[in-house]
């Protein structure tokens, strides 16, 4: 896309320019020119002095159509500490040489101007590696290929058995992979994988399947089970500020009552520990349910009132 760009800007370059422009060899530039007639672009060489590689009467690749709004949101991860691989930002970054001049300074002044610190307060600035078996899944999802895999689970018991990649998950700092088993669909971490060995046989897949739904549905899946307990509450409109600080994710806020409060939900795993958690709100929430948590809150609240009163 880079060499059809400046194909584009220029009319013609030569070898020499791209590999410059683009920082490689002129003899990657000279194959990957070839490559492009091959893969039936409209590009020929001029021999002679003056000669070069043209586009058969100027045509033109729809990338040029980006709008420099669309180009500077691109290129924001194309900066240094942006959170792309080096492999995503050395790719925009020949993409950047190669637009027009006015999106290119636009682009690279984006590319610099945005840092990116994925680090909460306090927390380890240890970089996370990549598996060692990502490289081998996504090119066995790209290929559509069946995979022999092993696996250690969270016991460390590990197994083997042949799944059909469908799509890989960033979640976080963890990875995983989205596969069709005999059992079904089945998520791995990819940290967990002990060998990935492909196949000769090509994947099952869905024709219906879309990898962005899917794992909403397996997240919201994995939150269910981590979080089986809803407690149901009625909150005063001020202190809905202060529940989405608290508990992030494992609050839902719905409609509000004739009264002005508001009725949410908030997820746990433990009516004690909930109750713990609920107990210093009393000033905008009042719990209605399940019975277990308002118990332990009436607990909780004489505990404080012997203890202070």
């Amino acid at each position: 896309m880079a060499i059809l760009l400046l194909l584009q800007h220029r009319e013609q370059v030569t070898a020499a320019e791209v590999a410059r422009e683009l920082e490689i060899s002129e003899r990657t530039a000279r194959r990957d020119l070839d490559a492009l007639g091959m893969a039936g672009v409209p590009v020929y060489s001029v021999q002679g002095r003056g000669g070069g590689w043209r586009l058969v009467g100027g045509a033109r690749t729809d990338l040029s159509g980006l709008t420099a709004g669309e180009a500077r949101a691109l290129f924001l991860v194309a900066g240094p500490v942006s959170a792309a691989t080096p492999a995503v930002r050395a790719a925009l970054r020949k993409l950047v040489q190669a637009l027009p001049e006015p999106f290119r300074v636009q682009a690279e002044a984006a590319a610099s101007s945005l840092v990116m610190d994925p680090q909460r307060w306090g927390s380890s600035r240890v970089e996370p590696r990549p598996p060692r078996f990502l490289d081998a899944l996504q090119d066995a999802v790209i290929h559509g290929v069946q995979v022999r895999l092993g696996y250690i689970d969270r016991q460390g018991t590990e197994t083997e058995r042949t799944v059909h990649p469908l799509g890989i998950v960033a979640k976080g700092p963890s990875w995983y992979l989205v596969a069709n088993t005999e059992a079904g669909r089945r998520t791995f971490r990819i940290d967990r994988v002990s060998s990935a060995d492909p196949t000769c046989d090509p994947v099952h897949r869905p024709e219906d399947f879309d990898l962005a739904e899917g794992w909403r549905a397996i997240a919201d899946e994995v939150e269910r089970k981590r979080m089986p307990l809803e407690v149901r509450a009625v909150c005063a409109p001020q202190g809905i500020g202060v529940l989405r600080m608290g508990f992030g994710g494992r609050l839902e806020v719905g409609g509000s009552r004739t009264d002005g409060r508001i009725e949410v939900v908030i997820r746990g795993n433990d009516e004690y520990i909930l109750a713990g958690e609920l107990a210093g709100l009393v000033e905008w929430i009042e719990v209605t349910g399940p019975p277990g948590v308002r118990d332990h809150l009436a607990s909780i609240g004489n505990a404080l009132v012997e203890r202070y009163g």
